[in-house]
């Protein structure tokens, strides 16, 4: 069944996969830029992609091979919907940049299929469609980017199976920066690197660090943020795909950042600073990068973002 609507459209945010020290278990929405989805209802069923533009002007045509499309085909499966959409994307969002652009089509694709339906899903029953459109960026599918574009703020996945996913409070006068440098890295490539095992010493550490973050998070203790945010587990493992990396972290934490890591599976890198401090952390993380003769390109934005949202039809 449908809503006499004909088309819908739907924006999600950017976001921060993993916050440094959450692997797979924090995301972070981060509304700099968003990818935009117009669904159109087709009697056809199915769903085919329309228009692309943005920062991209083709996309795979496939599903399974599309993000944005396969998150709608997903939300119309789980629905029975008796009809097809037509899916136009507008691109905001960089792709294989550690920004969460697969993520941001897949939730949008998924946001704009459902405000189609009579009945639509709730955020949390979206959550798992807007998943398989994720899949086809990596298999299994992170949950950190998907979860935070989807709700937005800072969000934690307590739990897979059944999903136990909540957002956390955010401590107040911060800002987060994101620096994306002229790279691509591969979700799925860069998940290869990653040992299976770990020793207990970083074990320990590291629930240590997520323990402090998460607690500075909850009570504004920005000390404990600043001890909690330094990723030891993945970040050295992947420190190779940028060897930019270090001065550029030493750059923000000399200029009064709390943390400074990857974004995701990077190559984007991530600072969290006081909002007094903003200029002077994107000023010399710039300088870092311009250095290294890395050409990078800034963006910041609150760390209370908004995730999916329903946007007005144009015109």
């Amino acid at each position: 069944m449908t809503t006499a609507n004909p088309a819908a459209r739907a924006s999600a945010p950017a976001s921060v996969g993993n916050v440094g020290v959450g692997f797979d278990v924090l995301g972070l929405a981060f509304d700099a830029v968003r990818d935009e989805v117009c669904a159109t209802r087709e009697d056809q069923p199915g769903v085919r992609l329309g228009s692309v533009s943005g920062l991209v002007d083709s996309l795979p045509a496939e599903p399974e091979r599309n993000c944005a499309l396969a998150a709608a085909a997903a939300v119309l499966d789980a629905a029975k919907a008796d009809f097809g959409l037509r899916i136009d994307v507008h691109k905001g969002v960089p792709l294989s940049a550690g920004m969460g652009g697969s993520a941001a089509s897949a939730v949008a694709a998924a946001g704009a299929a459902n405000a189609l339906l009579d009945k639509p899903f709730s955020d949390i029953e979206l959550l798992p469609l807007a998943m398989e459109g994720e899949k086809v960026s990596a298999d299994p599918p992170p949950w950190d980017n998907v979860m935070a574009a989807l709700l937005g703020g800072l969000v934690l996945a307590a739990r897979l199976d059944p999903p136990l996913i909540r957002r956390l409070p955010l401590p107040e006068g911060i800002a987060c920066v994101v620096f994306h440098p002229q790279r691509k890295i591969e979700t799925q490539a860069a998940r290869e690197l990653l040992s299976p095992q770990i020793s207990k010493d970083i074990a320990v550490e590291h629930s240590r660090n997520m323990a402090s973050f998460v607690a500075g998070c909850a009570s504004g203790d920005l000390d404990l943020v600043a001890s909690g945010l330094r990723d030891i587990f993945i970040e050295p493992q992947r420190a190779s795909l940028l060897p930019e990396l270090a001065p550029v972290q030493a750059a923000a934490l000399e200029a009064g950042a709390l943390g400074c890591s990857f974004s995701g599976s990077g190559p984007s890198v991530f600072a969290w600073t006081r909002v007094a401090d903003l200029d002077a952390t994107r000023t010399a993380m710039a300088a870092a990068f311009a250095a290294a003769g890395c050409p990078a390109t800034a963006y910041d934005a609150p760390l209370n973002s908004p995730g999916l949202r329903i946007e007005p039809q144009k015109g």
